[in-house]
């Protein structure tokens, strides 16, 4: 991606979003960040990586809601995007059993006006986030982009399920370039603090209990942020084609539309209980561990198959559990001390 581009990001103040603005901005592209900065999770942590964002010439930023079209409109019109990544999301499986018409509202009203100004405006490129947990209750051990999707096991990954529906339908009617991004486990250096292994580092060093579903004996395909980021940069110049046959194996690509589903996973399954391992060696501090069935909405497993992400953008991710933990510890006891 030499070409310098115009490249609207929302959810910009995200752990992904920031990552991902981050890198585009010191290769030299304009981006354009659109994020609400809610109270979901630390405020002040998404104050910190805006910040940082906003040492950057090449950086405008707006803060605003998904759900507000005429507000979200006007500040697209105005930057002229050539590329949208949508990120920003109401994130949490746990989460959207207490609040699910937040969930309804951001994920799909906020989802349906980008879709809708994506349209307007015509972009080149439209990549939204979508998620592993569409896969739900699937019993194939990875999962690969063309296995059923019917069966999703909470609110949010019904959200998520519920986009990728709607972005097919607009790409289909007005040939709109969109591909689907379902992320695995996303992990790593200015994490969300409501994820597990953020809330374990916490408490280890706290000496508080960590909760651990189903005695850790469930196990994710954790991925490193930055080889996500990679994988996305990558995909912004891989638009899905128009009416043209699929020279990839296994391909998701529509046979109606320029609309595409990929995963970017790691493409191997870490134990929760190894994971947890992992962290209590680089805290050198053992977790004090309170077991717990598994909770409502949760799945025992995830697994990706990203053998078609490689064949797209020949990558495959660099970074392993173990060097992922490190690193997010050293930035966790650098930035919280």
């Amino acid at each position: 991606m030499n070409k310098k581009k115009r490249i609207l990001i929302t959810g910009s103040s995200g752990f992904i979003g920031f990552s991902l603005a981050l890198n585009l901005l010191k290769k030299g592209h304009k981006i354009f960040g659109y994020d609400s900065i809610n109270n979901y999770y630390d405020v002040n942590l998404k104050l910190s990586r805006n910040k940082i964002l906003n040492k950057f010439k090449n950086f405008s930023f707006i803060k605003g809601e998904l759900e507000d079209q005429k507000k979200l409109n006007k500040s697209v019109l105005k930057f002229k995007p050539q590329i949208i990544i949508h990120l920003a999301a109401q994130a949490g499986v746990r989460y959207s059993l207490d609040a699910p018409r937040k969930y309804l509202s951001t994920n799909i009203i906020g989802t349906f006006n980008i879709i809708e100004i994506a349209h307007k405006i015509k972009v080149k490129h439209l990549l939204i986030a979508s998620s592993s947990s569409v896969y739900g209750a699937n019993k194939q051990s990875a999962f690969k982009e063309t296995d059923k999707t019917d069966s999703q096991l909470s609110i949010y990954a019904a959200t998520k399920k519920s986009t990728e529906s709607i972005a097919h339908s607009y790409s289909s009617l007005w040939k709109i370039p969109i591909t689907m991004l379902r992320f695995f486990t996303v992990y790593g250096p200015w994490g969300r603090p409501d994820m597990a292994y953020f809330k374990f580092t916490n408490a280890i060093i706290k000496n508080k209990k960590i909760d651990v579903y189903n005695k850790g004996e469930m196990y994710r395909d954790f991925t490193y942020i930055d080889d996500v980021t990679k994988s996305i940069e990558l995909l912004i110049n891989k638009a899905p084609p128009q009416n043209k046959k699929s020279n990839y194996k296994n391909d998701s690509l529509s046979s109606l539309a320029p609309f595409r589903i990929i995963n970017i996973g790691n493409q191997k399954k870490v134990y929760l209980k190894n994971f947890i391992s992992a962290l209590e060696k680089k805290l050198n501090k053992k977790a004090n561990k309170n077991n717990m069935s598994m909770q409502k909405g949760d799945v025992k497993k995830t697994l990706s198959n990203t053998n078609l992400l490689y064949q797209i953008i020949k990558y495959k991710p660099k970074v392993n559990y173990i060097n992922g933990i490190s690193a997010f510890v050293e930035w966790y006891q650098k930035y919280y001390k």
